[in-house]
C-alpha cells in the first residue's frame, strides 16, 4: 500500500451532480467510478451502494436527491456520494443498520449493504426533520490511513432548480509554517512583512499533529495549553496591516457568483481557481487576488477564512453576502463583510481577527440558505463528519430560489 504524509487531508470536489432518478443516478455513477479510475470491481460496488440508496429514498424519503461527485487529494480520487431527504426519519439508526430490518416488509439490507461496501459511511437522522448520508469510495489497494484521515474541511454546492451547473464554488488550501532552521531564513529575514506574506510557500509537510496539538500515531506530543477560547467569549477586532501567525493554517473560500447558470458557473470557477493556485497568506491578498482573476466575469460574493489552531485565532475577509459563523452547540458569532462585488466594485478588502471558539465548527454559506438559523437547528450534527453537517444545514436552512453552498471547517481546532 502506498504511503501518504500526515498532514490534514484536503479534498478537491469535481463533477457534482444532484438526482432524483434511481436509474440516472446508477448510470452516472458506473461513468463516474470509471473516470476516476477506480477498478470494474470497485465501481459495480459503488453502483451497488447507489442502488441501495436510491431505493431507499423511492421508498422512505421526502424530497429525496442525491448527490454524485469525485472527490481528490494529492494522492488520488474517489467517488462521493451524499443523500438528502426530508422523510420521517430513523428512530433507531443502528437498528436501521442491522440486515433484515425493515420498516416496509422487505429484507432490509440497504443500509447495512452500504456501510460495508463503502470505505468512509456516515449517516445522521433525527425523526421528523430528515436523514443525511455519506457514503466514500477509495480505490483498491487503499493508501495507508487515508480512510482513517477525514477531511478538515467539507462542503457542497447545489444549482437554482432548473440548472445543471451552479454559480457557487468552494476550496481550501494549507499554508504550511517555515520550520526554524530554513536554508532561506536569512533571506526571508530581509524581507519586508508585506514582501514575506506574499512569498511562495515551501513544499514542507504540515503535521496533523501541528495544526491540532493531536500527536500523530507514531509520536508521543505534550501538547501546549489550548488557546481556543471558552464557548461565549468570540471577539472581533478589524486588523490594520494584518501579518500570517506563526504555525501552519488552514484557508477556505467560498464564491457566490452573481446569478446562477453558466455565467454565474464561469466566475465561481475563476475564483476557485485563483484561490487554489495562489500564494498569499492573508485573506485579505487573496481576495485582490480573487478580484483581478474575476474581471471580465459578472463578478461574485466572496469570503475567505484563514485558520490559526497554534494561535487560537481566526483571519477573515468577505466581500458580498456570504454569511460566516463561527459555531459551538449553544452559541453562533456571526463574522463581518462588507458591501460589493468582487470583480467590479468593491471597497478596499479588510481583515477581522475573531478568537476560536473552543469547540467550535466554522460555517460559511451563500444567500441560497437563509440566515435564520441556530445552533439548535444542529442538534446531533455538530458531532458528524464536515460534509454531513453541511448538507443537514442545507436541508434545514436552503431554498430553491437560488444556487446554494455550505462549506464547513471542523475538527482543527
Amino acid at each position: 500500500m502506498g504511503q501518504v504524509n500526515a498532514g490534514p487531508l484536503l479534498v478537491d470536489c469535481e463533477d457534482v451532480a444532484w438526482f432524483r432518478e434511481p436509474e440516472a443516478a446508477r448510470g452516472a455513477a458506473a461513468a463516474l467510478g470509471r473516470r476516476t479510475g477506480l477498478s470494474e470491481q470497485r465501481t459495480a460496488e459503488l453502483v451497488l451502494a447507489v442502488a441501495e440508496l436510491t431505493s431507499n429514498l423511492t421508498k422512505h424519503s421526502v424530497d429525496g436527491s442525491l448527490l454524485l461527485r469525485a472527490v481528490r487529494t494529492r494522492e488520488v480520487a474517489g467517488v462521493e456520494v451524499v443523500v438528502v431527504d426530508n422523510g420521517p426519519g430513523i428512530s433507531d439508526v443502528s437498528a436501521a443498520l442491522l440486515d433484515g430490518s425493515s420498516t416496509v416488509g422487505s429484507l432490509g439490507i440497504g443500509l447495512g449493504a452500504v456501510q460495508r461496501l463503502a470505505d468512509v459511511f456516515d449517516i445522521h437522522s433525527r425523526p421528523g426533520h430528515g436523514t443525511v448520508q455519506l457514503a466514500r469510495f477509495w480505490p483498491r489497494p487503499l493508501t495507508r490511513g487515508l480512510v482513517a484521515r477525514e477531511p478538515a474541511v467539507g462542503g457542497l454546492t447545489r444549482p437554482i432548480s432548473g440548472e445543471r451547473v451552479c454559480g457557487d464554488a468552494w476550496a481550501t488550501r494549507i499554508d504550511p509554517h517555515e520550520p526554524e532552521g530554513d536554508t532561506e531564513e536569512a533571506g526571508r529575514a530581509t524581507r519586508t512583512p508585506a514582501e514575506a506574506d506574499r512569498a511562495p510557500l515551501a513544499p514542507s509537510v504540515t503535521s496533523w499533529a501541528a495544526l491540532t496539538r493531536r500527536p500523530s500515531p507514531d509520536h508521543t506530543v505534550v501538547p501546549p495549553r489550548s488557546s481556543a477560547r471558552p464557548a461565549g467569549s468570540a471577539r472581533s477586532l478589524p486588523v490594520r496591516g494584518a501579518t500570517a501567525g506563526p504555525g501552519p493554517a488552514v484557508m477556505v473560500m467560498l464564491c457566490d457568483g452573481l446569478g446562477h447558470g453558466p455565467m454565474a458557473a464561469l466566475a465561481g470557477q475563476a475564483a476557485a481557481r485563483a484561490f487554489r493556485t495562489g500564494t498569499t497568506r492573508l485573506p485579505e491578498q487573496a481576495m485582490q487576488d480573487i478580484h483581478q482573476a474575476l474581471r471580465g466575469t459578472r463578478g461574485a460574493a466572496v469570503a475567505v477564512a484563514r485558520i490559526e489552531p497554534l494561535n487560537g485565532r481566526l483571519l477573515f475577509c468577505g466581500i458580498g453576502n456570504i454569511t460566516a459563523s463561527l459555531v459551538t452547540a449553544t452559541t453562533r458569532s456571526n463574522l463581518l463583510s462588507h458591501p460589493g462585488i468582487v470583480g467590479h466594485q468593491t471597497h478596499r478588502p479588510r481583515t477581522y481577527e475573531h478568537a476560536l471558539p473552543e469547540h467550535g465548527v466554522l460555517v460559511m454559506h451563500s444567500d441560497g440558505l437563509t440566515e435564520r438559523w441556530t445552533p439548535a437547528d444542529l442538534i446531533g450534527l455538530l458531532a458528524h463528519r464536515a460534509t454531513v453537517l453541511a448538507t443537514g444545514l442545507m436541508r434545514q436552512a436552503g431554498t430553491r430560489r437560488d444556487d446554494a453552498s455550505v462549506v464547513i471547517a471542523k475538527g482543527l481546532w
